[in-house]
């Protein structure tokens, strides 16, 4: 078996300062697609739920004129038993035949009456279910212009940027190999911690390079003497001492 290579903290910290410097690029290349992704993907999902309201109008439209066109239909019914039943009257024997007749043409012409109405009431929410629908697709037509704009931005941003972001990725797996597993484990904590993602810090103008807290100057020289990994007793971070930092150079 093949021995692992006992790394020393100077080795560490070198290690550690070329991964943040990698990270640091790549934190770069998203800060220029900003909120690009974020917003990509919230105008897809709005413009699905868009289509989705479109389709559900488009299908309560169809319905709404499926059942005016019953109705049309039961007004021709009853029209045409109207005029049978006023055909019959003519010829009815007694008073009892005629009032029976008379009663089923006035059923029938107030069925007429009735899909009249309902014709009027269907109308209308027919034509308040155009107006949504024309709304939707305004709104879908919009949305489309925006989110073509944003993507073409995206693109343009993605497609100058990929290949210095695909060298970065690799480099940055590359760093990561080898690296003790607790010490990285509490580089990705503290970069979680941070909106700037800085875990590795130098030691600046007797300050932390972080949260510019200021450091002791016995702590100072112990930082310079890279015999053991070093926090900000402030906000947590990495500190190492600057020629250490400048040393290291990422391209």
């Amino acid at each position: 078996m093949a021995a692992v290579k006992d790394y020393s903290v100077e080795e560490k910290l070198s290690a550690l300062v070329r991964l943040q410097k990698i990270d640091s690029k790549l934190d770069e290349i998203q800060i220029l697609k900003g909120e690009l992704p974020m917003e990509v993907s919230d105008l897809e999902d709005e413009i699905t739920g868009l289509n989705s309201r479109k389709t559900r109008i488009e299908e309560e439209i169809n319905g709404i004129t499926e059942f005016i066109e019953q109705k049309k239909q039961a007004i021709k019914d009853a029209e045409a038993l109207v005029a049978k039943y006023e055909k019959q009257s003519t010829s009815v024997k007694n008073n009892r035949e005629f009032e029976a007749i008379n009663k089923e043409i006035e059923m029938q012409q107030l069925e007429g009456k009735l899909a009249e109405k309902h014709i009027r009431d269907a109308n209308e929410e027919l034509a308040d279910k155009a107006k949504g629908l024309e709304y939707a697709k305004k709104q879908i037509a919009t949305k489309d212009g925006t989110l073509n704009h944003k993507k073409g931005e995206l693109q343009k941003i993605i497609a100058d940027t990929e290949k210095e972001e695909t060298h970065f990725r690799q480099e940055a797996d590359q760093a990561r190999k080898g690296m003790d597993d607790r010490l990285l484990y509490s580089y990705d904590r503290i970069r979680k911690s941070y909106r700037n993602g800085l875990a590795v810090v130098p030691v600046e103008r007797d300050a932390c390079g972080g949260c510019f807290n200021a450091i002791p100057p016995q702590k100072q020289s112990e930082i310079r003497q890279r015999k053991k990994v070093m926090v900000c007793e402030n906000c947590g971070r990495i500190l190492v001492d600057d020629d250490l930092n400048n040393a290291v150079e990422v391209k």
